[in-house]
């Protein structure tokens, strides 16, 4: 889940940060940032010179940052050339020395070299991303200090120049792909692994085990450079000067708009719950269309989620949706030229005699469309580790409501294509997403653990995991405000910002130094204070000693934490085959003494209700009014007598760090509560079993055996006994109904409530007190009984 800001994290002021995180190499190429906030506060007044004066040191910085990140591009341009010009030279002649047996070829050194001269130009790349990213922050938040502090109007103007001067608008996927296929050709010396690399080629039908995370903009550049080292980007067609418009991947997504069937059973998660999709690659232009299926399948029932697909030619879209090419026709063609197993092709018939029947009798209609860019890292014929960064993702409406004709009898709009950001597009229209979306996919044996940089990669500051994300329940829910009730769990942390501080040393670094530069934190610049508690000041060998003395204590201290971690174990810490996911460790997590829902999404609108009848008035708000000031009266009294009367509580755990020795299992912000918008509700992912079903059944049947008994006592009492019996077997009798009742009414709340997938608290917390508590009176009752007829003395008498 998203992170709050910290106090620390919010009081540091950009003008540190950018003495913090800039390379000191290029110190005179960044926005001089203190200069100008030195030109706002020299005039008193300020008039249309002082302005001036301001505007042209801005453009002069404008110039200055341009320029230099203009040279450096090219720079890296020319150094990835002559670095391609020798990868290519050493390898043709490592292979032309193995052919012929020679042992004359090149040393390891020379790999070894190469390597190093890569990952000093991907460390380059990755300076440059982050001077872009400083920089341009910093102009708009000296502008936005302008504007405050003077008056004067500033920002639509400056856009203007911005826009002729696009520092910032630097396209990195180019060099990405370029040095990973040099990179990969290094590190496996020359033998790089060959496969299909299609997009959507030769895979039909496959499961993965899938987590999502989400990657602030800040930080997208870093974290491709990083896997780019581990693994190569999946190229789809290597003979293609790479474009953007081939990583580019659309789908479009059908349901009901009246029921938002498919919508609801994505979200709740229910087995069997179906999701369809048609998807393309690349551009409008594209001819081939995948026809595709989702199925969830619940853990229990020992099977997988499954995504299956069929190729369909766009032409015949509309006719196969509408029922008019039928699927035998489809694959008429396939079937005489025999290219593929008739066992392949009679499973994809069938799929696409399924997904056919569901559209039509389901009135299935086009909703929703996704579009966004794709990184993919993966060896080629090898999908035991995949990589994927979705960026620039869109979600855009695609249907007829609101008496629009967005798609009209098509099975897709067209006025769009893949020219993002689609400014043509009214707002109600689209919902920009505002982060990266990192997929890692592993298929890997039972107990088998990922890899260590994977771990080490999705624990860091540069991702926010965020599971089950869909982003089709995303768009669908955020573009139907008014159709849409049920929310998915993340809905209202879209504000919060997933920023994180550094969390251990991980990232990119030039070959033989360290390059500390992460500009994760959060940018503010609310204050003129520019010596922020926290922040080390930059300037003067006092001040580096004592930094260098302080990151080499935190690098101590969090190997100590490290290896503290691995000597608890490996469940609670999201390691080994057994490890814990995020929403297992929420359900784990110890409830609270008052049952605090995590999401105030199931909770009665009281507050709505009352408002609503004081608008209606009479009777009815009475009523209304008087029940509510019931129920504050009885909470209040409820909450004095839990403080008066004295009873077990549990011990409190500290949240995070290490407590009595021992690692938390939860990590921090994976609990947030988060009240859900007026009219709406959250839906809370919760796991059922068949086993919580049988459980809660065992659970009724023994207070069911357990009543039995009691009864039974009463009964042989009653029948047996003298008439100092009667009364205890009249109170056997009591506790026995009175548990009997309990129970069921108990037994059918759980049910319920199961069956609803409520993620409330289902452990009982007094039956078995008050069960107690009844056996003792009743057995007090049957010795006062005895006592007060004299019984015990007659008894000893005798």
């Amino acid at each position: 889940m998203p992170h709050s800001r910290s106090p620390l994290q919010s009081s540091r002021v950009f003008g540190q940060q950018l003495k913090s995180s800039l390379v000191k190499d290029w110190i005179f190429y960044y926005i001089s940032y203190d200069d100008l906030k030195e030109a706002l506060k020299k005039h008193r007044a300020w008039d249309e010179k002082a302005e001036q004066e301001f505007v042209q040191k801005l453009e002069t910085e404008l110039d200055k940052v341009y320029t230099f990140q203009k040279v450096k591009s090219d720079e890296i341009i020319r150094r990835i050339a002559a670095s391609e010009k020798e990868v290519n030279e050493v390898v043709a002649k490592a292979n032309e020395d193995d052919g012929r047996g020679a042992d004359d070829g090149p040393a390891e050194e020379d790999f070894e070299l190469l390597e190093e001269d890569l990952s000093d130009i991907i460390a380059e790349v990755h300076d440059l991303a982050k001077f872009t990213q400083l920089n341009y922050t910093g102009f708009q938040k000296i502008i936005k200090k302008h504007d405050k502090t003077t008056r004067w109007v500033l920002k639509p103007v400056f856009a203007a120049r911005l826009k002729r001067k696009p520092f910032y608008q630097g396209n990195y996927d180019a060099f990405i792909v370029k040095l990973s296929r040099l990179y990969d050709m290094v590190r496996t010396r020359g033998n790089p692994v060959k496969g299909d690399s299609a997009a959507g080629g030769k895979q039909q039908n496959f499961v993965r085990q899938t987590t999502k995370y989400w990657v602030h903009p800040d930080n997208i550049t870093e974290l491709k450079l990083i896997v780019l080292k581990h693994l190569p980007v999946l190229v789809f067609n290597p003979n293609k000067e790479f474009k953007m418009d081939d990583s580019a991947i659309t789908s479009i997504y059908y349901d009901n708009t009246k029921t938002w069937e498919l919508y609801e059973g994505r979200l709740k998660k229910t087995e069997g719950a179906e999701a369809i999709r048609l998807r393309w690659y690349g551009g409008m232009s594209s001819d081939t269309i995948f026809v595709e299926r989702k199925t969830h399948r619940e853990d229990w029932t020992g099977e997988e989620s499954v995504k299956a697909r069929f190729k369909l030619k766009e032409k015949n879209v509309n006719a196969y949706l509408k029922g008019e090419l039928t699927p035998e026709k489809i694959f008429e063609k396939e079937r005489r030229e025999q290219k593929r197993p008739e066992k392949d092709i009679a499973s994809d018939e069938q799929l696409a005699r399924e997904i056919q029947y569901r559209v039509i009798t389901r009135s299935l209609v086009p909703v929703t469309r996704s579009f966004y860019h794709r990184t993919a890292f993966q060896l080629p014929g090898d999908a035991r580790v995949r990589i994927s960064l979705d960026t620039e993702l869109s979600m855009v409406r695609e249907d007829n409501l609101d008496d629009r004709r967005r798609a009209g009898d098509n099975w897709r709009r067209m006025d769009i294509g893949v020219d993002w950001p689609f400014s043509q597009l009214p707002p109600e229209d689209i919902e920009r997403f505002p982060y990266a979306v990192l997929e890692v996919k592993l298929q890997t044996a039972a107990g088998q653990e990922p890899p260590e940089w994977i771990r080490e990669l999705t624990g860091s500051h540069l991702v926010e995991a965020v599971p089950k994300f869909s982003k089709y329940i995303h768009g669908t829910a955020t573009l139907n405000p008014e159709r849409i009730d049920l929310l998915p769990y993340w809905a209202p942390q879209m504000e919060v910002d997933i920023r994180k501080p550094v969390s251990h040393k991980f990232g990119i670094e030039r070959p033989g130094a360290s390059n500390d530069i992460s500009t994760s934190g959060n940018l503010d610049d609310d204050s003129d204070d520019e010596d922020a508690i926290g922040m080390p000041r930059v300037g003067g060998n006092e001040d580096d000693d004592r930094i260098r003395r302080l990151r080499e204590a935190r690098d101590v201290m969090e190997q100590h934490d490290l290896d503290q971690q691995r000597d608890y174990g490996t469940i609670q810490n999201g390691q080994g085959p057994n490890a814990l996911d995020i929403e297992e460790r929420i359900a784990a997590q110890p409830i609270s003494s008052n049952d605090y829902p995590i999401y105030d999404s199931d909770s009665d609108d009281d507050d709505e209700d009352l408002e609503e009848a004081k608008r209606v008035g009479g009777w009815h708000y009475r009523r209304k009014l008087v029940v509510h000031k019931a129920k504050q009266v009885r909470e209040g009294v409820k909450n004095v007598l839990l403080t008066i009367i004295p009873r077990p509580r549990p011990t409190q755990v500290e949240e995070g760090g290490f407590t009595l020795g021992v690692p938390s299992w939860k990590q921090p912000g994976e609990i947030k509560r988060f009240k859900a918008p007026k009219g709406k509700r959250i839906h809370v992912p919760v796991r059922v079993e068949p086993k919580v079903q049988l459980a809660t059944e065992r659970t009724f049947l023994s207070w069911l055996e357990f009543s039995i008994l009691l009864g039974s006592i009463a009964a042989t009492l009653l029948n047996f006994g003298d008439e100092l019996a009667l009364a205890a077997a009249w109170a056997f009798t009591v506790v026995a109904c009175c548990a009997l009742l309990y129970s069921a009414g108990l037994f059918m709340w759980r049910v319920r409530m199961i069956r609803k997938r409520r993620a409330v608290t289902y452990h009982d917390k007094w039956g078995p007190s008050l069960l107690c508590l009844g056996l003792l009176t009743a057995v007090a009752v049957s010795f006062g009984f005895r006592l007060g007829k004299g019984g015990w003395e007659g008894g000893l008498k005798g």
